[in-house]
């Protein structure tokens, strides 16, 4: 089944959700797989500098892996296209207003947006009225 790549029904079918887990991204300097199996990231992405992980807070803190910032994962159910232009930037924009940042991973099925914990209350306040209102 292949993805949504109209903006208007992207936008009016998001439908946002909350995963209460608390994440942080934090690195792993060297590749270590065994570790990496243990930490069961929901995130990974290579980097020249380290591989950049997306696990929860607590395997970070188990594993004593740095971090700067707690996060709240929001998904929008909505199954978009990998080619689809726009979402990015109306989510992005829309959370800007509220002075919300947004650090958006695109999945196969689904775009994650992971926003400070304090903000994801009045993140999915945003998003709500952004999927009401279109674009």
């Amino acid at each position: 089944m292949a993805g949504e790549t109209d903006l208007n029904r992207l936008l009016s079918s998001m439908s946002p959700s909350i995963n209460n887990q608390a994440f942080v991204f934090t690195k792993i300097e060297k590749a270590d797989y065994p570790k990496l199996e243990k930490l069961q990231p929901i995130g990974t992405f290579q980097e020249k500098e380290a591989l950049t992980v997306i696990v929860t807070k607590q395997a970070a803190e188990q594993f004593h892996l740095p971090y700067e910032s707690v996060f709240k994962c929001i998904t929008l159910s909505v199954h978009s296209s990998l080619e689809a232009v726009g979402l990015t930037a109306a989510v992005a924009s829309k959370l800007a207003e509220y002075n919300i940042s947004a650090n958006v991973v695109a999945a196969y099925y689904h775009d994650h947006i992971f926003v400070c914990e304090t903000d994801a209350v009045q993140a999915m306040k945003a998003l709500h009225e952004l999927s009401q209102q279109g674009i």
